[in-house]
């Protein structure tokens, strides 16, 4: 499935550590995309984009589920339905929804967040318990709990299956939603055997994303009950996400379903290739359990900033996420040779 992209001068590309979500379409995804079959989706008659809502929904055990533009937009949705304005969300302090959305929360949503300390998958159910504000005068009351899985900024982390149900218990007892930001939960199946349906019971709403991991070009989907997400059609088309003939993208979505889960555990195991090679640099090969190696870089001469600029011009590109953190992300588009290459140039540049 590695797809070698030339450079203009007819070489290599660099290899793109960067992300999951470089990834080109196959030659099969391509063409399922020409062949499908379209609608108008804002008029809910796009057959493409209603099979893969019904498919989605049917694999997490769920009523209903939604197809959107982005995982941003898809996250954003599901916390509006619910949060409502002036309510509070729980979410850890590095999750992608308080991080790297750039304050939707607050700006669309009128919700106040409030964060635990940031610990990747290794959170503490007490801890987000003793947390929960209940309705009160002058206080802002929790409505929602959001959690990460896999964990990005977590270097891949998976939560445990019980962290996820003592959370499940928490939000029942106090009355609240939970939410899934499910963008790389096709990982934690892969790498755990914990069936989506099991994952998709314990929470209220979630998101998937289609784009992280699985090779399609665009698109996420909330998940939810049938009631939810009617709600969340309205958000959607609130928020511009209402789209016509997305059954071209939604066909790239179907085929990715289909040819692009279980391959994850290629990506699993080259995460791993990585890591052990990167070990004597600031992996802990151990705690790489997914597709994402962070490299730690505190004892390093190098920061981030400056192994990245090391690695570009050797033909490797790296996400810089902190001061002194580097991320690689494995993925579709890389084979063990081009993980080879990237490996001997990192470390020929930690080594100094």
């Amino acid at each position: 499935m590695y797809q070698t992209i030339p450079t203009p001068d007819g070489g290599e590309a660099p290899v793109d550590l960067r992300s999951d979500t470089v990834t080109r379409p196959t030659a099969g995804m391509r063409a399922a995309m020409a062949e499908a079959e379209v609608g108008d989706d804002v008029y809910g008659e796009d057959p493409t984009v209603n099979a893969l809502e019904a498919e989605v929904a049917a694999l997490f055990g769920h009523e209903a589920a939604l197809f959107a533009p982005t995982g941003s937009m898809a996250n954003q949705i599901a916390l509006q339905v619910l949060v409502p304005p002036g309510g509070e969300l729980l979410c850890d302090a590095d999750a992608h929804v308080v991080t790297y959305e750039v304050g939707a929360a607050a700006a669309y949503g009128g919700i106040s967040s409030r964060t635990w300390p940031a610990a990747g998958a290794d959170l503490d159910p007490e801890l987000v318990a003793a947390m929960v504000r209940p309705d009160g005068y002058g206080a802002v009351p929790t409505r929602a709990i959001a959690v990460e899985q896999t964990h990005n900024r977590g270097g891949g982390g998976i939560i445990p299956l019980e962290t996820l149900r003592q959370l499940r218990r928490t939000a029942d007892g106090a009355g609240l939603g939970l939410h899934c930001d499910g963008a790389r939960i096709w990982h934690a199946h892969v790498a755990d055997g914990v069936p989506l349906a099991t994952y998709g019971q314990l929470f209220d709403t979630l998101s998937v994303c289609l784009s992280k991991g699985l090779g399609a070009p665009v698109g996420s989907l909330v998940v939810g009950s049938a009631e939810r997400v009617a709600a969340a059609r309205v958000i959607r088309k609130r928020m511009g996400g209402g789209m016509r003939q997305a059954g071209i993208l939604a066909a790239a979505g179907r085929y990715a379903l289909r040819h692009h889960v279980e391959r994850l555990a290629e990506d699993h195991v080259r995460a791993a290739r990585l890591a052990e090679a990167l070990s004597p640099f600031g992996v802990v090969p151990g705690q790489v359990r997914t597709n994402i190696v962070s490299l730690d870089l505190s004892k390093s001469t190098l920061d981030a900033p400056a192994l990245a600029a090391a690695a570009r011009e050797r033909g490797v590109l790296v996400s810089v996420v902190g001061p002194r953190t580097a991320r690689l992300v494995t993925h579709l588009d890389l084979d063990d040779a081009t993980v080879d290459r990237a490996a001997e140039a990192l470390a020929g540049i930690l080594r100094g």
